[in-house]
């Protein structure tokens, strides 16, 4: 029977007689549009989308999906436009066939970069209607079906994206089949040489193996009746990418990993899998440590089973999963479930309000994320499988990837949580929020009003929520600093050349605007403040029939505040604190950075005086600020205990120290935080009344 007329069949078994008219039209549209288009194997183009519809029909996914399935291609590579299809198959359609549809009419610097914003376009309309990704991944299936016919270097590259992508995405969305198959189908083309070695050393073990295998299958379904459970077990084989993986992981021989044998119980009910694990524990002894209740806490994707491992006659270990047909259903097809078997069963309201929230949080991060690269480095992040389940303080469980961090816990929580947390209590006791989560843990985040998020996250955050969420609000931050600081770093060059800021008409902002090749004047003035335009140019460009002003009104240094935020930053070489003599240099992408006058950096380079702007402190500065002394003291015992003692007495942290001994003497070297140079006076007058203490300095850089 041909393919085609297979697809009406198997349809015609759960659809209406009217949906698949609609099939029919669809296919002979598609036919039509397609007409004298052949895949690389040379068959007839319409062949793919037919063979995309028939693994969607397995799911029995519904009469629009399987249509836009048939057409998916068409906008794509014919001249039908998505209003055409919308007028013949109606909007859901339509938009489904455009969510599916690459962006191949937008130029893109990079073949990485257009692949991101197609994933980019892709997941924000899976977002909106979760078929769009049932679609594309069945047509990727069928791409890496049938990618023999691809030349090697293509072919690696299209494994590589769908092992990176593809399969995470079908593993998270739960689709078992679809999941294992792109894994192997990924592994096969990404590495072929390992792939045919593993499979040919697999066949001759399995057929060793096998009396093995079936002796133990007879134990445990003999052991099973003897308990008077009702259930279906089955041996499971591994497949390749799993078992090449684990040698790759934990650095295995072949023949460790596969003694490991699969074996799959489903029973009628939950209390059942329990009564069927103690039963198994009986018959084998489990090996401690390898249980996990996925029951009790089911995994993201909505995946729950009993996982044990035991230990088998001859010593063979052996993996055990045990779950009920409904937990089976969905491990197999995940959210297709919800079209494959209609139920009102609270396993797949739950499964589909986990999807909805994960759908949400992708919405979210694309929304944060104004780059297509940084949105695709967000999603990679997210898409392997979470590994560590942790308590809210009301006992709630959420699931993060390994790895993840308090940070990462506030803002799984909420967006708000994380931009406002401070501190953290792990188990009741205060911890870094650097610290790294254990499954089990409970976690309690204290919050504080004006509290920002601290750029120094991004070193350790591990989920893509995180990443995103705190790349946006600095963005966001500096921005809107950025123009301010802009803004005074001009008026400063347009005093220096006798004009008055305020007498700039629009008609010059508008072509000065316009000449840059920015979008706007904040933009501009953010430019001026991050280096990537220097003021005194600008000026000079905005020099017309400006009023002129008296020399009493000439310019005067900007004002540095200490609460410019990112834009304003203190070089490490010379660590200026509130007292000092400053200057601003202005440094391409970094912004205005702020020196002593008597920096070495800045007195052995002044080339271009317009990078150069003068500044001054502002009053009543409440910020901390570092600066580094050097303490020359007796090597004796005590004595780091009592630097400290009068170091916190004066009312400064130490944030950093440093030691060497040189005989009889000790030098420390010390970063403190100071309010200003009053401030560090005292604290350097207090040490030196220490008989210990021989010399003390202030050092810089």
């Amino acid at each position: 029977m041909p393919e085609t007329e297979q697809l009406f069949t198997e349809t015609s078994q759960y659809l209406k007689p009217e949906d698949i008219t609609q099939l029919r039209n669809a296919y002979s549209f598609g036919q039509g549009a397609h007409s004298g288009q052949f895949r690389k194997s040379g068959e007839p183009y319409i062949s793919h989308p037919v063979a995309v519809a028939r693994i969607l029909s397995k799911l029995h996914l519904d009469a629009p999906t399987l249509t836009a399935a048939l057409l998916h291609d068409v906008v794509e590579d014919t001249a039908i436009s998505k209003a055409e299809i919308s007028e013949r198959f109606g909007e859901p359609v339509a938009e489904l066939v455009d969510g599916v549809s690459k962006l191949t009419k937008i130029e893109f610097q990079t073949q990485e970069e257009a692949q991101a914003e197609n994933f980019r376009k892709m997941l924000l309309a899976m977002a909106r209607d979760v078929r769009v990704i049932l679609i594309k991944l069945a047509d990727r299936l069928h791409n890496m079906q049938t990618l023999d016919v691809m030349l090697p270097a293509k072919q690696r590259r299209i494994a590589r994206e769908t092992l990176e992508i593809y399969a995470p995405i079908a593993h998270r969305l739960g689709l078992n089949n679809i999941y294992q198959e792109l894994q192997e189908l990924g592994f096969r083309y990404s590495y072929p040489l390992r792939y045919r070695v593993l499979q040919k050393a697999t066949k001759a073990a399995r057929g060793n193996r096998r009396e093995v295998v079936g002796k133990i299958l007879d134990a445990i379904n003999l052991k099973l009746k003897e308990a008077g459970l009702d259930a279906d077990v089955t041996g499971r084989e591994k497949h390749l990418f799993s078992i090449y993986m684990k040698m790759v992981e934990k650095r295995l021989s072949f023949s460790e990993v596969l003694d490991i044998y699969g074996f799959r119980v489903i029973v009628k009910d939950i209390p059942s899998c329990y009564v069927a694990l103690g039963t198994l524990h009986s018959l084998y002894k489990p090996i401690p440590g390898k249980f996990k209740d996925y029951i009790a806490i089911p995994k993201t994707n909505g995946y729950q089973s009993l996982h044990s491992t035991l230990l088998g006659p001859f010593g063979i270990p052996i993996e055990i999963q045990i779950r009920t047909a409904s937990m089976h259903r969905i491990a197999e097809n995940g959210v297709a479930s919800h079209w494959l078997y209609k139920s009102s069963d609270g396993d797949f309201n739950d499964l589909r309000l986990k999807t909805s929230q994960w759908l949400q949080s992708l919405l979210e991060t694309l929304s944060d994320s104004t780059d297509s690269m940084e949105f695709l480095e967000h999603l990679k992040i997210d898409l392997f499988p979470g590994d560590v389940f942790v308590f809210t303080p009301q006992g709630k469980i959420l699931s993060l990837p390994r790895g993840s961090t308090a940070v990462d816990f506030a803002y799984a929580v909420h967006s708000d949580v994380g931009n406002c947390c401070v501190a953290v209590k792990i188990n009741s006791e205060n911890a870094p929020l650097r610290t790294k989560l254990k499954s089990g843990d409970r976690v309690e985040i204290v919050t504080a009003p004006y509290a920002k998020p601290n750029p120094a996250w991004l070193s350790y955050v591990a989920t893509g929520r995180a990443r995103s969420h705190i790349r946006h609000f600095l963005k966001t931050i500096q921005y809107d600093e950025s123009v301010k600081l802009g803004e005074r770093m001009l008026n400063q060059a347009l005093l220096s050349f006798n004009m008055n800021p305020d007498t700039i008409t629009e008609t010059q902002w508008e072509k000065l605007v316009r000449d840059s090749g920015v979008k706007s004047k904040e933009e501009l003035l953010a430019d001026m403040a991050l280096g990537k335009q220097l003021p005194a140019v600008v000026a000079k460009r905005l020099a017309s029939p400006a009023e002129s002003i008296s020399p009493a009104q000439k310019a005067g240094p900007i004002t540095i505040l200490g609460t410019e935020g990112i834009t304003v930053q203190f070089a490490k070489c010379c660590r200026p604190i509130p007292g000092d003599a400053i200057i601003g240099v202005i440094k391409k992408d970094s912004g205005l950075i702020i020196h002593t006058h008597d920096c070495g950096n800045v007195t052995s380079n002044q080339k271009n005086p317009e990078n150069y702007l003068d500044v001054t402190w502002g009053k009543d500065i409440t910020r901390t600020f570092e600066a580094a002394i050097k303490v020359t003291t007796a090597n004796k015992q005590g004595v780091l205990a009592r630097i400290a003692a009068e170091i916190a007495k004066a009312e400064s942290n130490i944030d950093d120290i440093a030691m060497e001994s040189e005989d009889d003497f000790m030098h420390m070297r010390f970063t403190l935080q100071v309010n200003n140079r009053h401030h560090l006076a005292r604290v350097m007058r207090s040490l030196r009344h220490l008989r210990e203490v021989a010399k003390i300095s202030r050092t810089k850089g």
